[in-house]
């Protein structure tokens, strides 16, 4: 049986594989589905053969846009947003939280809705938004169609999902990836890399940091904002409920020694890291991170940034903020009405934010 794309079949030949799905139900909205080949374990014929069938099973039209070199992967999550653009369909992101995040860079603002199939080591984005880490079910959930805004997080013109970061943090990242190429891609594996290059040590940054018009300097090996309520629950942040009402939360280290940081990651890893002394942490809708005056830099200032995983060079001052755009995410219907799930108390608050709302500020010292 030839195989037909959906009726909005682009003018030319896309230069990337393209899987098409015949149309039965004429006002189905297409999946379009960007899939990196390079996440999760080794699965990628499993999970094409998944979406083929479960999309011919539902009748839903399905184009699948394979991603065999990570540096294609912007380029092709673009054209997604095109297509879907042109027939009313829906972008879908196939892979880890870094894939998941260029799909969204790509389709924020553009008006179609969202949807994730997640394929990497940790999945925080489509776990805290109660996506499935099967396949096929979590096929299911983009099927069912219900929809809903999430928050999205923004350091400079850079979205993110889960986490961005500056220092030790995007270090770990670093070498962490360096473990995964050499012993595969586990969550053993990225303990064991964290592991090694806290043992390593990391100098301290010489920041200042304003967030609501409260500037402060500051001496950190890094600095954290998550907007993932999941993982910052997970790690002991009180914040981790800001996140479901429009902040982000920040998080900064004093500087500390190997032993000491060795029992901060035990403190994460028990959920507790929120309760150490030697931890700052505010919850805010913007924090902007500028050089300190004795940051000891030359000429143009840049600083190495983590977004979802993903490393690139930013130049300051670097501004983390919640977007002004949501992102409509295909997800699970609520059984009830939409609560807290997180049930955890906040702080005092330290800080006024700017329209009368409590913020809780860093304790500098």
């Amino acid at each position: 049986m030839a195989s037909l794309a959906p009726s909005c079949n682009p003018r030319a030949p896309p230069p990337y594989p393209v899987l098409a799905i015949e149309m039965t139900e004429q006002h189905a909205p297409a999946l379009f589905v960007v899939f990196n080949l390079g996440s999760g374990q080794g699965r990628a014929d499993d999970v094409r053969r998944a979406l083929e069938s479960g999309c011919a099973a539902a009748g839903r039209p399905l184009q699948l846009l394979e991603v065999p070199d990570a540096r294609e992967l912007v380029t092709i999550a673009r054209r997604a947003v095109s297509q879907a653009r042109e027939c009313g369909g829906v972008v879908v992101a196939a892979g880890g939280d870094g894939t998941i995040n260029a799909v969204a860079q790509a389709a924020l603002g553009s008006g179609c809705a969202f949807g994730a199939l997640p394929q990497g080591t940790f999945n925080y984005f489509a776990r805290a938004n109660g996506i499935p880490e099967d396949t096929a079910a979590a096929l299911q959930v983009l099927l069912a169609g219900y929809r809903q805004p999430v928050q999205v997080g923004r350091v400079n013109d850079k979205v993110f999902l889960v986490n961005a970061s500056l220092g030790l943090y995007p270090k770990l990242l670093e070498d962490r990836e360096k473990w995964k190429q050499q012993f595969g891609r586990s969550r053993l594996v990225a303990f064991g890399a964290g592991l090694a290059t806290l043992l390593r040590g990391q100098r301290s940054l010489r920041l200042r940091v304003e967030a609501q018009g409260v500037e402060r300097e500051l001496r950190t090996p890094t600095v954290f904002v998550g907007n993932n309520a999941l993982q910052l629950q997970q790690l002991g942040f009180a914040e981790a409920d800001a996140v479901n009402h429009g902040r982000l939360a920040a998080i900064a280290l004093r500087p500390v020694g190997r032993l000491t940081m060795l029992g901060l990651l035990l403190r994460g890893a028990l959920g507790r890291l929120g309760e150490a002394d030697q931890v700052l942490h505010l919850a805010t809708r913007r924090l902007t991170v500028h050089a300190g005056r004795r940051l000891g830099m030359r000429g143009a200032q840049r600083m190495k940034v983590a977004t979802d995983g993903e490393l690139q060079w930013m130049r300051l001052p670097i501004t983390f903020e919640v977007a002004k755009e949501s992102l409509d995410l295909l997800r699970p219907a609520p059984v009830t009405a939409p609560t807290s799930q997180l049930n955890v108390a906040e702080p005092p608050s330290l800080i006024p934010s700017a329209d009368g709302r409590p913020e809780q500020g860093l304790g500098y010292s």
